[in-house]
């Protein structure tokens, strides 16, 4: 299929995606979201499990900046170094962002949560373009998309904060990469070899948002970990591999 084929069926979901989700009435944050299943206090850390199973991101951000930061890899694609720093930098920061959001819970302290994972998020997807589609299309989307990213979560709070929350933006910029990208590795080839490593990427995401789904039943069934911390621990996982698909993944020339 010629590419320009390709991005018009891209475009068009894209479109359609806008549309249906601005046709719905507005999104507000449900008050039951903060209600976690495990909400053991130990050495006096509230929510304890739920704020130490952050720490992966933390470890695994920091990696990645100092991998990139170093140059000491000759993986990825070098047009494409700023973004990857970037994405690390989102997920090192979600780390903290995370970890307060569950020690206290509610919307403003979501509001740290999800900043920079948006980062992460639109980072990634620059990336994804970049390494399928083109750099230079990559280079475009990458602020411009941050700006957006970060637009929505602000505007959420915001909207929280005069009483008639609205998750849509939100919504659309978190759930809407996360349909492309697949869509991104089917119908383009990478310049770069091996794509089991960002398939187990989109793998771990979605054994995140499963695991998530079931919080209290895994909490119920195991005892020990709920299915938010486990949650915390696949997505972190995710972004290991991601780690290690720059360590591993080269150009194919």
């Amino acid at each position: 299929m010629p590419a320009d084929n390709r991005l018009k069926i891209m475009l068009a979901i894209i479109v359609v995606a806008i549309i249906v989700i601005f046709s719905i009435d507005p999104i507000a944050q449900d008050p039951a979201y903060h209600n976690f299943a495990d909400h053991r206090r130990i050495l006096s850390i509230a929510n304890f499990f739920n704020v130490l199973s952050n720490l992966p991101f933390i470890m695994i951000g920091a990696l990645g900046i100092r991998l990139i930061a170093s140059r000491k890899t000759n993986s990825g694609l070098a047009e494409l170094q700023a973004m990857y720093l970037t994405f690390f930098v989102g997920v090192f920061l979600t780390g903290f962002g995370s970890a307060y959001y569950h020690y206290q819970p509610d919307n403003q302290s979501l509001l740290w949560d999800r900043l920079p994972m948006t980062v992460a998020f639109m980072a990634l997807f620059s990336a994804i373009t970049g390494e399928y589609i083109s750099t230079q299309l990559a280079w475009k989307l990458f602020v411009p998309l941050l700006i957006l990213g970060m637009i929505s979560v602000v505007y959420w709070h915001v909207t929280e904060l005069n009483g008639h929350g609205d998750l849509r933006p939100y919504v659309l910029v978190q759930f809407l990469p996360v349909l492309l990208i697949p869509l991104i590795l089917w119908l383009f080839d990478s310049t770069l070899n091996n794509d089991n490593y960002i398939w187990g990427v989109i793998g771990a995401y979605a054994l995140s948002k499963l695991t998530e789904l079931f919080d209290a039943r895994l909490y119920s069934a195991f005892g020990l970990l709920s299915g938010h911390t486990l949650k915390h621990l696949a997505a972190a996982f995710g972004t290991l591999i991601f780690y290690w698909s720059l360590r591993k993944r080269h150009s194919k020339k």
